[in-house]
C-alpha cells in the first residue's frame, strides 16, 4: 500500500516556475542563443520533509539548488520563504536569510580552503554573520564536529589530512554551524565508495531527526535518494517530469523516463527479473531542446502529439504529478 502526499500544513519553501537560462555568445560577444538549464521548475518543500531531485548528468539538478540559494541569479521564477521571495532579497536581508539557506556541495575538498584549520573554516560563517565571541564560537565548532561523527582534535588539522567521508562531514558541519532551516544537498554522496555513503546517509537521517532539518537532496542515482526522501521530483532537461511521493514513485511509476530510471536500478533478490528499458540516443542539449515534450526522441511510448505540443504538469493521482501527454 502507498502513501499519498498529503501535507495540509504551508511548506517551508515554495518555488514556482523557476528558470535559468545562460546566454551563449557568439565570436563578437553578441548574444546569438541561449541555454535552457532549469525551465519552469515548481514544489514545495516541507519543514522536516526531504525532497530528492533525481536525473541524468546535465538535467539541471544543481543548477536549480545553486539558483534557489541565489549563487547564481534566476531568470525568472519565486521561492516563497517564510513568506518572502529569496529571489527579490537584497544586502542585510539576504544575509540574513542565508543562515537559514545553506549547502553541502559534491567534492568536499575543492569546497574547502586547503590554508585553513579545520577549525578556522567552521567558524568562518560566525565570523561572517558576527555571531558570539571568539570562546563561544570554538565551543559551537567543537559541538559541531562532534556531531557529525568526528573528534575534537580534527578542529586543529587541515582539509589533506582527512579522508573523502571525513571530508563530506566537514562540509555538513559548516553548513549546520549556522542552524539552518533548509541544507541543499548537491551530490553529498556521489563521490563516495559504498560504505561510506550509507554512512552519510544515515547520518543526514540522524541530524534531520535530531535538529529539525529539512532537505533538499540531488542526486543522480534514485536508489540513493529512496532512503532519505519523503518525496521525489524526476527531472528531465531542465523540467521536473514526475513529482509525488517516494512510495508512489517505486510503487506505480507514471512517467516513462521515471520507468527507464527504475528499471536500472538493480533488485537485492538476484532471482528476481526486472525488465530493462533501454533509453534510445542521448540526452538533448538544453541550447536546442526538442519540440513539443522534451523527451519525446528517446520515447518508447511517443505519439504524435508528443513532437507537437508541450505537456502540462498535471495530477494524474491524488498528489502524484506528471507532465506526459499519456495522462
Amino acid at each position: 500500500m502507498t502513501t499519498q502526499l498529503t501535507l495540509d500544513h504551508e511548506p517551508l519553501l515554495e518555488v514556482s516556475g523557476l528558470k535559468k537560462h545562460f546566454p551563449v555568445k557568439n565570436e563578437i560577444g553578441q548574444k546569438s542563443a541561449v541555454v535552457k538549464a532549469v525551465d519552469d521548475v515548481s514544489f514545495k518543500l516541507y519543514e522536516g520533509k526531504t525532497l530528492g531531485l533525481v536525473g541524468e548528468s546535465g538535467c539541471g539538478k544543481s543548477t536549480t539548488g545553486r539558483t534557489i540559494l541565489r549563487l547564481t541569479e534566476p531568470t525568472s521564477g519565486s521561492a516563497l520563504f517564510k513568506g518572502k521571495d529569496i529571489f527579490q532579497l537584497k544586502g542585510d536581508e539576504l544575509r540574513k536569510a542565508r543562515q537559514d539557506l545553506q549547502m553541502v556541495f559534491q567534492d568536499p575538498f575543492s569546497s574547502l580552503n586547503p590554508r585553513k584549520r579545520i577549525g578556522e573554516i567552521l567558524e568562518e560563517p560566525l565570523v561572517i554573520h558576527k555571531l558570539g565571541t571568539k570562546a563561544e564560537r570554538t565551543e559551537k565548532v567543537m559541538e559541531i564536529l562532534y556531531k557529525v561523527g568526528l573528534n575534537v582534535d580534527h578542529y586543529y588539522r587541515y582539509p589533506h589530512e582527512f579522508s573523502g567521508g571525513q571530508r563530506q562531514r566537514i562540509v555538513l558541519a559548516r553548513a549546520l554551524i549556522l542552524n539552518p532551516k533548509i541544507i541543499v544537498c548537491d551530490e553529498p554522496v556521489s563521490a563516495l565508495d559504498v560504505s561510506t555513503q550509507a554512512q552519510i546517509v544515515n547520518l543526514l537521517r540522524d541530524l534531520q531527526e535530531d535538529l529539525k532539518l529539512t532537505y533538499l537532496f540531488i542526486a543522480h542515482d534514485i536508489s540513493v535518494v529512496r532512503h532519505i526522501s519523503d518525496q521525489i521530483g524526476v527531472m528531465y532537461l531542465g523540467n521536473i517530469v514526475e513529482y509525488t511521493d517516494t512510495d508512489n514513485i517505486f510503487a506505480e511509476p507514471l512517467h516513462p523516463y521515471t520507468q527507464a530510471l527504475l528499471s536500472a536500478v538493480p533488485h537485492p533478490n538476484p532471482t528476481m527479473k526486472r525488465e530493462r528499458i533501454i533509453l534510445k540516443g542521448e540526452i538533448p542539449s538544453p541550447l536546442n531542446p526538442p519540440s513539443g515534450c522534451v523527451f519525446h526522441p528517446r520515447c518508447p511510448m511517443a505519439t504524435d502529439i508528443c513532437k507537437q505540443a508541450v505537456p502540462v504538469n498535471k495530477e494524474a493521482r491524488p498528489g502524484h504529478f506528471v507532465r506526459c501527454h499519456l495522462y
